[in-house]
């Protein structure tokens, strides 16, 4: 069988963004559909009472979505936009990955609703490389080598190259 010369396995990607809302449940389960474009969004739900912030065990604290393929990496780039294509160092983790938050929704070209108001989003997005999914299938699991595993660095060049994004201080 002929290898595809076209793909690199040492090629970061986005296997999957998560887009999350917090704290209001009822009004941002209407938000996020939006931004996301998907229909259905399950909620976060408080693991057990906390009553300085007034919440309750099983009661639902937050909205999320998890995106994957080219549509992750579309969300991706709105979030971005809004932030000028400028992160920090600090919202790069050791493992590859990272976040920010947009302040108000309506950024993303998202239409102002009075009912509903205007929210806050983290984007968290995971970075990862082909043949990364050895770790997680059922039968036959491995351990990914240290030479393949996603680092800072990594996700940083592919942030400036990919992006064309800025890393700020």
């Amino acid at each position: 069988m002929a290898r595809d010369s076209t793909t690199d396995a040492s090629e970061v990607h986005i296997p999957s963004l998560v887009v999350l809302v917090a704290p209001v449940v009822r009004p941002a389960n209407k938000v996020v559909p939006q931004a996301a474009d998907r229909p259905n969004t399950p909620h976060v739900q408080g693991p057990y009472t906390v009553r300085q912030f007034g919440i309750r065990r099983n009661e639902k604290i937050a909205v999320h979505v998890t995106i994957c393929g080219p549509k992750a990496e579309e969300i991706l780039e709105r979030g971005l936009r809004v932030k000028d294509y400028g992160l920090c160092r600090h919202n790069f983790s050791e493992t590859g990955n990272f976040g920010f938050r947009i302040q108000e929704h309506i950024d993303l070209g998202v239409r102002y609703d009075p009912t509903t108001g205007i929210f806050g989003m983290d984007f968290y997005a995971v970075m990862g490389r082909p043949g990364s999914r050895v770790v997680k299938r059922k039968m036959k699991r491995a351990r990914v080598g240290t030479k393949h595993r996603v680092m800072k660095e990594d996700t940083m060049v592919w942030f400036k190259s990919r992006i064309e994004g800025i890393i700020l201080k």
